[in-house]
């Protein structure tokens, strides 16, 4: 594969490449190792906004950060997850992600501190021209354009810049500190202090008990109960398996024994959800042994899997609450006081530290606006094909991975699909492709959740339809044998490369 140059073009001789990729993180290495791969001879580069590689693994410092899938599975296909725990660390993660990156010459790809700030494609000459703010060490932005043939989005669809951030009363008369996870302060000490933290998805769940390891107390304060399942840190079947076969064949048997267990557990949730809330509450009472504390605090209104579910490693919530290190409250905030946090019932949580652990915010493509001819597509007027394509805009695709399991799984079918697609429009002779219903399409929403979260950002996405290749299904063997075998031609509509004037003469 071509190496891109170290510059970029400036804005009247602007450098022009294969296919450029947003994001330098999970998703981003793994779509470069593809390129690498299956498209060699493809000029690449990664454009990353920010000024380290990794992602969510770097932005996001706060105690206990993990992973809440299996590390076989979040891991990548090619490059064996060998470290002992399944359910890692985020350092361990980051880590994974440079050396895999190192390994096989990804880092020199990714260029860093160049945002992308606009995209418009040109029907004319079938390309892509991005204009990006370049940051130097200093902080100077200076505007630069780059051109490409093909653009794909791997920047995920979280808000790096901001989260999800409530107004709450009296939030300024708090004479503590208040803390939100996604800018988590590096010289924050909570030793021997009490803590509130307010929520309960998969950032207070994971925060809460590392905190209380060393706080005083930890309160995690909740409007609502959430879902979780009690899984362990470690897998036992994946140790005696890797005992007994070389790495790679015993990756592949732990990673396809994963992949099965999360899809059929999946599938028993959304067609029996009785039997799961009963299977579920039943794992939880087991470890705290409190069934009165488990209806009131850890028995949600809504059935598994309409919101995601939360992982707990080696039921470390649930044993530092029965140790007395935590005590979930289920309530609302009335206001904050000068000394903790007042609730709707009257009762006041004492505090020195408040964790606002209320959410991300979805954004779409990176913050990203695509306009074809200088017009704006409206994106929530558009169908994504293949979880990957999207009407209306031609050479692109986006990365977005599985809300039910391991969000590389999706990653990397989504990656081999743009090396098909790409190696597609070499052999036809296309200067660009763009997905075509046959039929109208009921529009459905692309992220199929009741999370407040999704809910709040449903207008900023692309649709989704309801069959065939316009469905994004929550299931990777079927998803895996549509993408890496189904015909291409027949939703693509593609458009011949148009030769010089001066061609054959």
């Amino acid at each position: 594969m071509g190496r891109p140059s170290d510059t970029l073009g400036d804005m009247t001789t602007p450098e022009h490449l294969d296919v450029v990729i947003v994001g330098a993180g999970l998703s981003g290495v793994g779509a470069a190792y593809r390129l690498r791969t299956e498209c060699p001879g493809k000029s690449v580069a990664i454009l990353e906004a920010r000024d380290a590689m990794g992602g969510t693994w770097d932005l996001f410092r706060y105690p206990g950060i993990r992973s809440d899938s299996d590390m076989f599975t979040l891991g990548y296909p090619f490059r064996p997850w060998r470290e002992a725990k399944s359910i890692a660390d985020g350092p361990s993660i980051l880590a994974y992600i440079r050396d895999t990156a190192a390994q096989f010459g990804i880092d020199r790809l990714v260029r860093y501190r160049t945002k992308v700030v606009a995209a418009d494609f040109s029907t004319e000459t079938a390309r892509w021209t991005l204009t990006l703010h370049r940051r130097d060490e200093r902080g100077d932005v200076e505007t630069r354009v780059v051109t490409c043939d093909f653009l794909y989005s791997c920047a995920g669809y979280y808000d790096y810049d901001q989260g999800h951030d409530p107004v709450f009363p009296g939030i300024g008369s708090f004479r503590g500190e208040v803390v939100r996870p996604q800018f988590w302060p590096d010289d924050l000490d909570y030793a021997g202090k009490r803590v509130v933290v307010i929520g309960s998805g998969a950032t207070a769940v994971t925060v809460v008990p590392s905190m209380a390891e060393t706080a005083a107390h930890v309160t995690m304060l909740q409007r609502s109960p959430t879902w979780m399942g009690v899984v362990p840190g470690r897998d036992k079947f994946a140790d005696k398996v890797r005992e007994l076969l070389p790495a790679n064949a015993a990756h592949r048997v732990i990673r396809t024994k994963n992949i099965l267990f999360s899809l059929a557990f999946y599938q028993f949730c959304r067609r029996w959800p009785k039997a799961a809330r009963k299977v579920l509450t039943k794992l939880s009472t087991k470890v705290l042994d409190d069934e009165a504390a488990i209806r009131e605090h850890f028995t949600p209104t809504y059935d598994p899997w309409d919101q995601r579910l939360c992982a707990v490693p080696d039921a470390d919530l649930f044993r530092a609450v029965k140790r007395g290190r935590v005590s979930v409250v289920t309530d609302h905030v009335d206001t904050f006081t000068p000394d903790g946090v007042r609730l709707r019932s009257g009762r006041e949580l004492p505090a020195d530290v408040v964790v606002t652990a209320t959410g991300l915010r979805l954004l779409a493509f990176g913050g990203i606006t695509p306009s074809v001819d200088g017009r704006r597509v409206e994106l929530s007027e558009q169908f994504i094909w293949r979880g990957a394509m999207i009407t209306g805009l031609p050479n692109f695709a986006v990365c977005v991975g599985y809300t039910n399991a391991s969000w590389t799984l999706r990653a990397d079918l989504t990656s081999r699909l743009v090396c098909r697609v790409v190696a597609h429009m070499d052999r036809h002779g296309y200067a660009s492709v763009v997905p075509t219903p046959d039929r109208p399409l009921a529009r459905r929403p692309l992220l199929d959740l009741a999370s407040g979260y999704i809910q709040r950002a449903v207008d900023a996405f692309p649709r989704q339809g309801d069959r065939g290749p316009w469905r994004v299904r929550q299931n990777y063997v079927l998803d895996a044998v549509s993408t890496l075998r189904g015909d291409l031609g027949r939703q693509l509509v593609g458009t011949p490369r148009v030769l010089p004037a001066s061609h054959g003469r």
